[in-house]
């Protein structure tokens, strides 16, 4: 085989990839007069011609479509060796890129990160803390924790790692000053703290005998901001509903106590979720790894009883 040929070979499938010889040569580190030559050598050897040119894009001739996907097979390949390489190694390197709902991200999924980059000094991550569903793929992402039933996708692979518990609670002194709601109908007329989604606040969700009941009354304070939603909790403006991810602590504490606990709603599995490439890089792997390790004996933030 030539010397060059997989070059050539590389910058074809980047340029496809990228859409022009300047995006591809930017993402290889070449001149794109050098990409340009590197493709015209491809279809000389084979005498056919792989890409239409036009001033405005590139579009794949049928022979170029057929090339594309059987080289791209064989840079993926190639990938892997070196990735199956690295794993041998066991050194985590490179960015790690990551997204994760907001408030869980910042309380449970920040330290273990944190830990994890202070193990391999030459790893990097970048990181998307919000509550939108990133499409992985599409935005480069190698790994999402998200909370809830997964969506049929067969570019990605899922993990149940925890769940999400939901628990209705008030501070002591509002609960002395107001009465304890014994059944979820009790709810109505309290003072709550809801959680707004757009213009509306979210339901409360409850399990009963008769199935699940829904408390759909506005709150007398609705926030888009669950950390501040606890804070009114803490103060004794109301009651809130929200996961115990975000409340274990003062639950544990006696700073709010839970209340309808006999009524809690089903749980909603925490997972991971991650392209599904026959191989995991190292440093998603030893992410991973880590995580379920840190959570395998009990989540941290789970309410006693």
């Amino acid at each position: 085989m030539e010397p060059n040929r997989f070059g050539d070979i590389a910058a074809f499938v980047s340029a496809v990839k990228a859409g022009s010889f300047t995006a591809a040569g930017r993402a290889l580190g070449l001149t794109r007069s050098a990409v340009g030559k590197s493709i015209a050598r491809l279809e000389a050897r084979m005498a056919v011609r792989l890409l239409n040119r036009t001033t405005r894009k590139l579009s794949l001739t049928d022979e170029g479509l057929v090339a594309f996907e059987r080289w791209r097979q064989i840079l993926d390949d190639l990938d892997e060796v070196d990735t199956t390489m690295a794993q041998r190694r066991g050194q985590p390197s490179g960015t790690l890129r990551l997204t994760a709902p907001l408030s869980f991200g910042q309380r449970h999924v920040l330290p273990i990160l944190d830990a994890y980059l202070k193990q391999w000094p030459d790893l990097r991550a970048d990181i998307r803390f919000t509550d939108r569903c990133l499409d992985l793929v599409e935005e480069g992402v190698d790994v999402a924790v998200r909370i809830g039933v997964p969506k049929e996708d067969s570019q990605l692979l899922t993990r149940t790692v925890a769940w999400q518990q939901f628990a209705t609670c008030a501070s002591p002194e509002y609960l002395q000053r107001h009465g304890t709601p014994q059944v979820p109908a009790d709810l109505y007329g309290h003072d709550k703290i809801a959680f707004l989604v757009g213009e509306k606040s979210s339901p409360w969700r409850f399990r009963t005998e008769a199935g699940l009941h829904l408390c759909e009354e506005p709150g007398r304070l609705n926030i888009d901001s669950s950390e501040a939603m606890l804070e009114g909790a803490r103060a004794g403006f109301g009651l809130i509903h929200l996961p115990t991810y975000i409340t274990g602590d003062d639950l544990r504490s006696g700073r709010l106590v839970e209340v309808l606990h006999d009524y809690r709603p089903p749980a909603e599995p925490i997972r991971i979720v991650y392209p599904s490439k026959r191989h995991l890089s190292p440093r998603v792997r030893g992410f991973i790894d880590l995580l379920v390790a840190r959570w395998a004996q009990g989540v941290p933030w789970e309410a006693q009883g």
